[in-house]
């Protein structure tokens, strides 16, 4: 086992929240076997329930079907247990898709940015006029645009990510350029693109990693926002912004269909967001010693 992996699993931050995600991510895997009733399916007759009422449906083939909604039904009498689970699946998935498309394309712009001072004035000034923005009013705006589904969220929430990306691979990039090694590799009239991708870019990894992890934290909680907000996935998709937006019309009589899915967004969001900081504390040794 390396020294680094060691290091990572006795620290509590990254112990702790890799045990909440690994919980969340069996959710999200198991979730065809762990949720009860199709998470779609309509009974008109059982809407807004209490948790744990019992009931029978009649199914479009004839036959009766002894259903127990275990967290209760929504206003439109949908299994909001099933909901939720199967909403962990969206979350978890739209936070590493936002997080790997935000550094991918965060970190080609600021190794350019970085390495050629041409496109660097360019570069750096979109950056900054989208950061301008704030990063939610900029989400929406792109859905609006675009359109509500699964890829246009995923790029509305990635985009805002990528002027912070781009940001700090342009200042690793500046300080590694004019390094020895660096200059090594372009006196051997190495390629450009490949003293980026295997001089400079594996110094910015650790960084990468934890930025990463913020970028996903943010990501979850965003879209559940979007999709509170009405602005996100189309409400049928289970989605645990969706479950609180149909919980919030009854939320007088029923408070637990809103705070059900919280109960799962909370820990989610905590756990990423201490996952970044133990990778930070092990991975970025100027960190540790500016913080003793």
């Amino acid at each position: 086992m390396s020294p680094v992996l060691r290091k990572l699993l006795r620290h509590p931050s990254v112990s702790l929240s890799c045990a909440v995600l690994m919980v969340l991510l069996v959710i999200a895997l198991g979730a065809p076997w762990l949720h009860t009733i199709d998470p779609a399916a309509m009974d008109y007759m059982n809407v807004n329930q209490p948790p744990g009422t019992h009931a029978v449906v009649t199914l479009a083939d004839g036959r009766d079907q002894a259903r127990t909604y275990l967290l209760g039904t929504d206003t439109y009498g949908r299994d909001i247990y099933s909901r939720i689970v199967f909403g962990t699946r969206v979350s978890l998935m739209v936070g590493m898709v936002c997080a790997v498309m935000s550094l991918c394309l965060g970190s080609l712009l600021g190794m350019l940015a970085g390495y050629f001072r041409i496109a660097d004035a360019l570069l750096m000034r979109i950056m900054d006029g989208l950061m301008a923005i704030p990063a939610i009013l900029l989400a929406i705006t792109l859905v609006a645009v675009l359109g509500a589904s699964l890829p246009t969220v995923i790029v509305a929430i990635a985009i805002p990510e990528v002027p912070r990306v781009t940001r700090l691979v342009r200042s690793l990039v500046l300080t590694l350029r004019d390094e020895p090694f660096v200059e090594a590799a372009r006196s051997l009239a190495t390629p450009t693109p490949v003293i980026l991708l295997r001089h400079i870019l594996p110094n910015a990894i650790a960084p990468l990693i934890v930025q990463g992890t913020f970028i996903a934290a943010s990501a979850v909680l965003t879209e559940a926002v979007l999709s509170f907000l009405g602005l996100g996935l189309p409400p049928e998709v289970a989605t645990w912004g969706n479950v609180m937006a149909d919980g919030r019309v009854n939320f007088s009589e029923q408070p637990g269909h809103v705070l059900y899915p919280v109960l799962l967004l909370v820990p989610a969001v905590l756990a990423i967001n201490l996952l970044g900081d133990g990778l930070r504390d092990v991975l970025d040794p100027k960190f540790n010693r500016r913080k003793g």
